[in-house]
């Protein structure tokens, strides 16, 4: 999709120049009898384009080959294609180099690469890692395990009145001890957006390291490294409109070059004997093993995909979408809403007297499908005071329609239950 057409925001619909709806983009967007399904889950994952889908089949098919090791032409083009993704997603992110991106299998593989490898050199007993009330878990349970391993302790920020990860609050516990600070750029659960630029120069300012889970913000927000300042970003292809199985670790080179590797293989070493092994490079030294050849191909025609369309238009058209939502949802007195105003792609609430999962249930007969459950943030759950909650997210191919079959749904679901 590299170099096609700039796509405009109409107010409602993303559309292609010559007016097509881009949703037809999305083959996964029609049911098996070609009926509209009103996809409102994008935040666990989204839909894939049609040039994602081609561009995965090409490299699975007739361009495929091993990368990195054969001597045949088609083993080179396909390394050549490897290494050029490579340096896409550094240009995607603006890091300095593409030697800073290690390709792991998603976000939640990377946060364990950086707890394991950088957490189990560096941390010890009477150090401290600061997370967040609001952290997905696949930021909370890696540094559990490397703090059981190595005697390092926890603490958390809270939160403030709207959700949003409190940085007075984390300005003041921070101290000398905290060796590493792990925090979402976006909420999974209530689309808060954190200021990363403020968190990483407190977090700084006490001499740690920040690391910053971009799952959520990587869809939707232009990310450059450089100016937020973060010393790791971590995003997943999945819920980029790209491929699962790939993911992406960018750290500072001098941090990535001083870190040991997290798993052993072919293609992380630089020699082997029964003696002793020394190690490849950054970023080889993390990618043991025959890497994500087809995933990460696809990866790059995703982000050739977003930014086509340009990620302020993305983030205009789901923000309109988010407004007019909770809008709506804010006239029905049986419903709470979660997390502020300006949430990023994602409106959670509850109803008063129904179970998330029925509200789910209902509104999939309807053909509306939402997220219904504590979204892998059960300490945030346990902080809103609820067990669950439902989740509508939207992404670049969201529109009216899918709003009007929620709220109808909506309906439906108040009435079955008075």
């Amino acid at each position: 999709m590299a170099g096609a057409s700039r796509r405009g925001f109409s107010g409602a619909t993303l559309q292609t120049r010559d007016g097509a709806a881009l949703r037809t983009d999305f083959p996964g967007l029609v049911t098996a009898d070609g009926a509209p399904w009103h996809y409102l889950d994008t935040a666990a994952t989204a839909q894939k384009p049609q040039a994602v889908i081609d561009a995965t089949v090409r490299a699975m098919g007739t361009d495929y080959a091993t990368v990195h090791r054969g001597v045949y032409a088609r083993s080179a083009d396909m390394t050549l294609a490897f290494e050029a993704a490579r340096r896409r997603v550094a240009q995607f992110i603006n890091a300095p180099s593409e030697n800073e991106i290690v390709f792991v299998r998603g976000a939640t593989e990377g946060i364990n690469l950086v707890a394991q490898s950088w957490g189990g050199a560096n941390l010890k007993a009477g150090d401290r890692i600061l997370l967040s009330t609001l952290e997905h878990h696949s930021n909370i349970v890696p540094w559990q395990l490397i703090a059981e391993r190595t005697g390092a302790r926890i603490d958390v920020v809270p939160l403030t009145q709207d959700g949003r990860i409190d940085l007075d609050a984390m300005a003041a516990m921070i101290r000398p001890e905290h060796r590493i600070v792990a925090l979402a750029h976006v909420s999974n659960v209530l689309g808060s957006v954190l200021d990363v630029r403020r968190a990483a120069d407190i977090a700084h300012g006490a001499g740690a390291l920040l690391l910053v889970d971009g799952c959520q913000a990587a869809p939707r927000l232009a990310i450059d490294v450089q100016a937020l300042g973060c010393d790791f970003y971590l995003f997943s292809g999945h819920k980029l409109y790209g491929p699962t199985g790939i993911g992406v670790l960018w750290a500072r080179g001098d941090i990535l070059a001083a870190m040991p590797p997290y798993h052993g293989g072919g293609a992380m070493i630089d020699k082997v004997t029964f003696a002793g092994t020394t190690y490849a490079p950054p970023p080889a030294r993390f990618e043991a093993g025959t890497p994500a050849i087809i995933e990460t191909i696809g990866l790059a025609a995703a982000i050739d995909y977003v930014e086509a369309i340009g990620l302020d238009v993305i983030a205009a058209h789901e923000d309109a979408l988010v407004a007019r939502t909770r809008a709506a949802l804010r006239e029905i007195n049986a419903i709470r809403l979660l997390g502020p105003d300006d949430a990023a792609g994602i409106v959670s609430f509850v109803m008063e007297g129904v179970h998330p999962h029925d509200i789910g249930t209902i509104l999939d007969e309807s053909g509306v499908a939402i997220r219904a459950g504590h979204h892998c943030a059960q300490p945030l759950m346990a902080h809103l005071g609820v067990e669950a909650t439902a989740r509508a997210s939207f992404g670049l191919y969201s529109d009216e329609s899918d709003i009007e079959a929620l709220l109808k749904g909506l309906d439906r679901v108040r009435a079955i239950f008075g």
